[in-house]
């Protein structure tokens, strides 16, 4: 069983559901220590006092509040603790709306919510069940690690997710990002649509959705334990850039249909459309104009 990251209750108006959060991720990566070339040391990072100069434990180390660079305000684990927030204690619910309302990229860790106790599991199954039938999430406020956060409530196999959430303003405004102006084509998109469907799936499974850099890093390992050669590194395609855009997505189609249907048969998939022949356009004698310039074309403000 995880361990319990935080315990406290869910408000939401006046009823209250004790819970105990633990994590609903796991991390299955593969770490490094850092070590001395020369003879196989491990290098530690070590937390020296600077005023000192000498290394200081872990009981004697404490939070603080840089007010000037001679003056500290020391904030305890109490002090945390006893915030004058409601959400210090609980996880207060404010608003319910629709999940397709709330951007993804606002969206961070999920955490799991279990009852504390007996007294937790008949609140804790209404707000399961209420979530379920109104196809909606909370939307709720907490304070964890010295900062309250906005937060996401939703249910996932009946059991009830925290999301922690990033506030408006520390999401960027990425308008300076946009391309220049472009046009696309409707046979374009008609073709990009049909690329999408040969590649859409009911579930994320399956080979390709596997962790592959973890599991080459455990052959590097492996190889390097037993004193064997290093596995081959697979040349890289290289993507040549795209001249004909309706050329590209065909070959593309074309690819993914030969892809799936080797592996879990054909797919049912839009047929592109053929771009239309533009007619030639008949060239007409240009009028002569005497006595007239033809004004430069203005430059586009910014």
């Amino acid at each position: 069983m995880p361990r319990t990251i935080w315990s406290g209750a869910i408000s939401f108006g006046l009823v209250t559901v004790p819970i105990n959060v633990v994590g609903a991720t796991e991390d299955h990566s593969i770490h490094f220590h850092q070590y001395h070339l020369e003879d196989g040391g491990r290098v530690r990072y070590r937390k020296v006092c600077e005023l000192e100069d000498r290394e200081v434990s872990q009981e004697e180390i404490g939070k603080g509040y840089e007010l000037t660079k001679t003056q500290v305000i020391p904030i305890t684990d109490e002090d945390l603790s006893n915030l004058p927030l409601p959400t210090a204690k609980a996880i207060e619910i404010d608003a319910f709306v629709p999940l397709e309302s709330i951007d993804p990229i606002r969206i961070a860790d999920g955490y799991y919510l279990q009852p504390a106790g007996q007294v937790a599991a008949k609140p804790y199954k209404l707000l399961v069940q209420a979530l379920s039938r109104s196809s909606k999430v909370a939307v709720a406020k907490y304070a964890w690690s010295g900062r309250e956060r906005l937060g996401l409530l939703r249910v996932r196999d009946d059991v009830l997710v925290l999301h922690a959430m990033r506030w408006p303003d520390e999401i960027r405004d990425p308008a300076e990002l946009l391309p220049p102006p472009t046009e696309v084509s409707e046979a374009e998109i008609e073709g990009a649509l049909a690329l999408m469907d040969t590649m859409t799936v009911d579930q994320l499974v399956g080979e390709e959705f596997r962790d592959r850099y973890t599991e080459a890093i455990a052959q590097i390992i492996e190889a390097k334990r037993g004193e064997k050669p290093l596995p081959e590194v697979p040349e890289p395609e290289q993507p040549a850039p795209v001249l004909d855009l309706m050329a590209a997505l065909q070959e593309s189609v074309s690819k993914a249909k030969t892809s799936r249907s080797e592996d879990a048969g054909p797919a049912e998939v839009h047929e592109l459309p053929k771009p239309k022949k533009k007619a030639a356009a008949k060239k007409q004698p240009a009028k002569k104009t005497a006595g007239r310039k033809t004004p430069g074309r203005r430059p586009r403000s910014a």
